[in-house]
């Protein structure tokens, strides 16, 4: 017996050879505590590729909707054994799906892609990349979390092990998502234009060329976020104050898009209802929202003007003018658009 035989025997003890050249095998699958017979008829080369699969009826209702991954499997797996752990974790799934799931597997069947439903209804996807020594080892997961995502694994697990463990996650995670999806729907969030379901931070718009950025708690996500204002003093610095003053007020049985409501004591802005001049996106000097990744976040302190800017475009502007000072990284000039004094503190960069 070649170690091939004897380890498809070892993890199929059920399916077993018919005859001495071994073109025929018939016997049992397990899989979820269930067992399937099957008839696998190889040609004499004992190719896969041109093998045919005989499956009980039930086998065969399981696996409706499923036949073009086993069919696939055994075009390209390179051997017997390896074509009958990949056929038990389709049935893992099959048995288990309720709602497709799963989405994807590549033609290795080392990259396969489930997917699942949070309690709120919302649809996430996990990839799971195969080893080549699965089971024995711990395949990767890769999932869009804003914490980070380990399976427990055993050579007995499975890819509905795999699948349990994610939904597990999904529900820790439901009440994150609540809260971002909240804010999403009915403040202007200028920052990230497209949030990914890992994204903990949101730059939401307050009018007057002010902002707000928090950074929200994945695992407390009703808690008081790390808040930053953005915007010209005159308008971010009552914010702030308001925001020490009210603190006490913060209730994590609210939303905290509710809590920031009462704290700040604003109504944030939605996108639909917000003009154009009441909020300008542009920057001042180049035109542009985005630049290599940065939005203006510097304004004039004129509450006649307000105009936003780049940091940079700010410091090449001011730099040309031969009326700026510099004092470290602190530069003092006069706004491109009122002329009224202005000062830019550069972070990141020296000026």
């Amino acid at each position: 017996m070649t170690e091939a035989e004897a380890s498809l025997l070892r993890q199929f003890p059920l399916l077993l050879p018919q005859n001495r050249a071994k073109t025929v095998y018939e016997g049992f699958i397990s899989a979820q505590g269930r067992d399937f017979h099957l008839r696998i008829l190889l040609p004499k080369d004992l190719q896969l590729r041109n093998a045919r699969l005989l499956c009980s009826w039930q086998l065969k209702a399981i696996l409706n909707g499923y036949h073009h991954v086993v069919q696939q499997r055994m075009q390209h797996s390179p051997d017997l054994m390896s074509f009958m752990v990949e056929l038990k974790m389709v049935l893992e799934v099959a048995l288990k799906n309720k709602k497709e799931l799963l989405v994807y597997v590549d033609t290795c069947f080392s990259t396969i892609k489930l997917k699942a439903e949070d309690a709120s209804g919302r649809e996430h996807l996990i990839t799971v990349k195969l080893k080549a020594k699965y089971p024995a080892e711990s395949p990767d997961c890769i999932v869009d979390f804003p914490v980070s995502f380990s399976v427990s694994w055993t050579p007995q697990s499975s890819l509905i092990s795999i699948h349990s463990q994610f939904l597990a996650a999904l529900e820790s995670l439901k009440a994150f998502w609540d809260v971002m999806d909240e804010i999403d729907e009915k403040t202007w969030v200028l920052e990230p234009e497209k949030p990914t379901r890992s994204a903990t931070a949101r730059r939401i718009a307050l009018g007057n060329n002010a902002s707000i950025n928090i950074e929200v708690d994945p695992r407390h996500p009703t808690m008081l976020p790390e808040c930053c204002f953005l915007g010209a003093d005159h308008v971010v610095k009552p914010l702030g104050i308001r925001l020490s003053r009210n603190i006490h007020l913060w209730d994590p049985e609210n939303s905290l898009l509710q809590n920031l409501k009462d704290v700040l004591e604003i109504d944030f802005p939605a996108r639909a209802i917000l003009e154009k001049s009441d909020f300008s996106m542009d920057c001042g000097i180049c035109y542009a929202y985005q630049l290599d990744g940065a939005i203006p976040d510097q304004v004039c302190d004129n509450s006649q003007c307000g105009q936003p800017f780049h940091q940079i475009c700010l410091y090449e502007w001011l730099r040309g003018l031969l009326t700026s000072r510099q004092s470290f990284n602190v530069i003092f000039g006069e706004c491109p658009y009122c002329s009224k004094p202005l000062t830019l503190k550069m972070s990141g960069r020296k000026a």
